[in-house]
């Protein structure tokens, strides 16, 4: 039995696509537990660049069957832009993609009332993607969503689609002063859409259960990074689901005695798109360098990322929620250039040193990162294959990371492409 759940141990955007594609090399299976449209997993294969916003990254390689589990909400949209997308590129989906029945469904208004919560916050909005993502969930949690299993029967589907847009329609109408929806046209796509996706549809528990029991190698891919999950993260700036490595077993209906290794992905320095503290984010001159050099812009929305230092306290606190076993740390390679490089390895607040991760956001916000300096290896390391061959200075601010997290680390990108990583 093998089987490995990969996390975000950031804010998200830490490379885990390709992480992803290469541990799915050696995977049976790749199965996607949370989140929605609002991820975006990058995979250059040979110069040519995948993104993928639903479909796990596993389906890159030709071996590996995929599923999305009930924990993900399915924008039929971009679901099958995806499909589409792959296919046009010679990618083979049929017969390699399975999705749970009972996965929840994004439904227009889910995107309408996303966009007018944010519009009317202003100041105080999350940051949020506006695809819709945070209010499938609640729909979900307050026992009204629409699942792709209610479907199936055509009466109950309507009957639940017609009192959500009653509802919605009162809330867009008398508290968002927003456009209203019709009913019949969502109907008929949603219908239509039933049609498309009924070959892909599964009991992925039942599924996933049966092929872990039979020797399977399964791989159990999240969404965003530890930092956004709804419990542990910096809430409210966070999503709307669990990316933890506990979100994998409610997200894909598998006991949490099947998981064998947690891998924790991290970047060599710290991002986070949208609102929200944090402690070691750069100044503009350092900011804008870091940002150009990593291409720190969203894979779904372009956003430019904001950027700032590893940041050991955050890498501390992810390896204890999510148990992880070892690090894949992504992105050496653009500290190539830099002649120093700085690591937090506390905070300070008040005078007091804090060396835990706080749960309060106005202690967070108010934290002083604690700094060491080191000095940078200021030549390429896109190139190299083994670890002994890496700068000195590049294997020492490695094994400081391992040092300050108690933690190893199994795998090292040094660029973009499948080749460029390394296996410690």
């Amino acid at each position: 039995m093998s089987v490995r759940v990969v996390v975000g141990a950031q804010w998200g955007d830490e490379g885990k696509g390709k992480m992803i594609d290469l541990m799915s090399e050696t995977a049976d299976i790749a199965a996607r537990y949370q989140g929605g449209a609002n991820a975006g997993h990058t995979v250059v294969i040979a110069g040519k660049k995948y993104v993928l916003h639903l479909i796990p990254s596993g389906i890159l390689q030709k071996n590996t069957v995929c599923v999305i589990g009930n924990g993900v909400v399915i924008d039929p949209v971009a679901l099958i832009e995806e499909i589409k997308m792959l296919e046009s590129m010679g990618i083979e989906i049929k017969g390699r993609l399975f999705i749970s029945h009972l996965a929840h469904l994004i439904m227009p208004y889910h995107k309408m009332l996303d966009r007018a919560r944010e519009k009317k916050a202003a100041a105080d909005k999350i940051g949020t993607t506006g695809r819709g993502i945070g209010p499938a969930y609640i729909d979900k949690i307050n026992r009204a969503g629409i699942r792709i299993v209610d479907l199936l029967d055509r009466d109950t589907f309507e009957q639940k689609l017609r009192k959500n847009i009653e509802e919605k329609n009162e809330l867009l109408k008398k508290i968002y002063k927003a456009e209203q929806l019709a009913v019949e046209p969502i109907i008929r796509e949603y219908l239509d859409f039933d049609k498309l996706i009924n070959p892909y549809i599964k009991d992925v528990s039942l599924y996933l259960n049966q092929a872990i029991k039979a020797g399977k190698k399964v791989l159990l891919e999240g969404a965003q990074g530890t930092l956004l999950d709804i419990d542990f993260g910096t809430y409210p700036y966070v999503t709307s689901s669990t990316p933890t490595s506990g979100g994998a077993c409610s997200g894909l209906g598998i006991g949490p005695t099947f998981v064998d290794e947690v891998y924790g992905v991290i970047k060599a320095y710290t991002t986070r798109v949208g609102m929200g503290p944090f402690p070691t984010e750069m100044g503009d001159d350092d900011l804008v360098n870091l940002r150009e050099l990593g291409d720190e812009f969203g894979a779904t929305t372009g956003r430019p990322r904001r950027c700032g230092w590893f940041d050991a306290v955050i890498a501390n606190y992810a390896a204890r929620i999510n148990g992880i076993s070892a690090f894949a740390l992504t992105k050496l390679d653009i500290l190539d250039t830099l002649n120093e490089i700085k690591v937090c390895v506390s905070y300070e607040y008040e005078g007091k040193r804090i060396t835990e991760f706080p749960s309060e956001m106005r202690i967070l916000e108010n934290c002083q990162p604690i700094y060491e300096t080191y000095p940078g290896w200021e030549s390429s390391t896109s190139e190299i294959k083994k670890f002994h061959d890496l700068p000195d200075n590049a294997k020492k601010y490695i094994h400081r990371i391992e040092e300050l997290t108690d933690t190893g680390v199994a795998i090292v990108s040094v660029g973009s492409g499948r080749e460029q990583t390394i296996l410690v």
